[in-house]
């Protein structure tokens, strides 16, 4: 008998009819003889829905009650998953984060899992009942508070879980097939891969593919979990995520995909004084204001001046934290000035491949120039290369990447069912 942990995002218990769908799924894998443990997201959009409801209620929501408000939506969704569950005749029992386990820091609207405790789980599954159990939200060891995890934080919590309990896999579903190799609403010709290692989903899934999220990519490859990425509306394969792929490495595709990113904004720091230490003193600012850095560009300082710009990208998000945490260190670090760019997006292009093979770079950077897409900042790894465009050419450069690399199919198999995927 094995024990399957399964996560369903917000897409596929969208409605009554989907939850319905989702129940019956679950009770054919406890048919299958297996136990089962089931992480559900929030129904559709009602976790948007509830931050716009709080923001029309006050601007500035403490971040206690707003955690205390988003854990809602997860838990309605446990509970009629559960009670559909039930009247298919199976023994269930819906736990909200806490009741599961989940233990996190104290930090609200992104905290970080720092245990699980899944006693009740086991106590549970022992007796033969299916857990269901409420995704992005745990419990602060030092607090006793509700906290959620942020975006994502549903895989997050199915992966923790599924270590925590020994799982033989971590189901993922989501409205598409499987992890593509570009999102199929930009590039509809884009082909299913297989099989992913962790190292190439790390990549995908930090580039801004958002069919996984990188903290429960991290979490798998720390418990070397197997993760099954597939869609709640089909009975396709799917695409699983492992520590490494069996067979011949010669055989293998070089390039794992192309991922993108809208999200992030773009600040440079112009005319910083070229010494030792100034670089470091930016940076030290943008920490304590818990500012996440990306690509960092430095220009030649001028001689005539003894000046240079510095550049970096960062999410949209912490971009007002970012220029207040600058403004506050100006005088001392004696920079001239802070130019701020939102609209910006990034194109990775990912493949455990590009070790061993010469030319990708030249084929990439060919692609690009041919279809008229300006290449703003450069970010290489082992296995990625990252530049930064204008926002209007990104779905361009997508598909001129894509295509470049032979990734397109004829065979029509990116569908995409519905949502986001989260």
């Amino acid at each position: 008998m094995a024990l399957v942990v399964q996560k369903y995002g917000g897409s596929s218990v969208a409605d009554a009819d989907c939850i319905k769908r989702v129940a019956q799924r679950i009770v054919d894998t406890k048919k299958a003889g297996n136990d089962v443990v089931v992480v559900v997201s929030a129904m559709g959009d009602t976790t948007d829905d509830l931050i716009d409801l709080a923001q029309q209620v006050s601007p500035e929501p403490p971040a206690r009650e707003l955690d205390m408000l988003l854990t809602a939506g997860e838990r309605i969704s446990m509970a009629v998953l559960a009670m559909a569950i039930a009247d298919l005749g199976f023994e269930v029992k819906s736990f909200t984060g806490s009741q599961a386990g989940v233990i996190t820091d104290s930090v609200h609207g992104k905290a970080r899992i720092i245990d699980v405790t899944p006693g009740r789980l086991s106590g549970a599954l022992a007796e033969g009942t299916i857990c269901i159990v409420a995704g992005f939200q745990g419990v602060s060891q030092d607090t006793k508070d509700i906290t959620t995890l942020g975006r994502g934080g549903s895989d997050t919590t199915a992966v923790a879980l599924a270590a925590s309990l020994n799982a033989d896999v971590c189901e993922i579903y989501t409205d598409v097939d499987g992890v593509f190799s570009a999102d199929p609403r930009i590039v509809p010709a884009a082909s299913r891969r297989a099989f992913l290692t962790y190292e190439e989903m790390l990549e995908l899934a930090a580039q801004g593919a958002k069919v996984l999220h990188l903290r429960c990519v991290e979490y798998a490859r720390r418990f070397d979990l197997p993760i099954h990425v597939r869609s709640s509306f089909s009975l396709d394969e799917g695409t699983m995520i492992v520590g490494r792929i069996e067979g011949d490495p010669m055989e293998q595709p070089i390039i794992s995909g192309v991922a993108h990113d809208r999200t992030q904004a773009k600040i440079t720091v112009l005319g910083v004084p070229d010494r030792p230490g100034e670089a470091a003193a930016i940076f030290q600012s943008l920490a304590s204001s818990e500012v996440n850095i990306d690509m960092i560009v430095q220009n030649v300082s001028a001689v005539e001046t003894g000046r240079t710009d510095i550049t970096f990208t960062l999410p949209v998000s912490d971009g007002k934290a970012a220029l207040a945490g600058l403004e506050t260190v100006k005088g001392s670090i004696g920079f001239e000035s802070l130019k701020y760019d939102e609209k910006i997006g990034k194109l990775s292009l990912i493949g455990a491949g590009m070790r061993s093979h010469p030319g990708v770079s030249a084929t990439f950077f060919s692609a690009l120039a041919d279809a008229g897409v300006n290449v703003q900042l450069i970010s290489t790894s082992e296995i990625r290369i990252s530049v930064v465009v204008l926002e209007s050419d990104l779905d361009n450069a997508v598909r001129a990447v894509h295509a470049a690399f032979g990734l397109d199919t004829e065979s029509g198999e990116a569908v995409v069912y519905g949502g986001t995927g989260r």
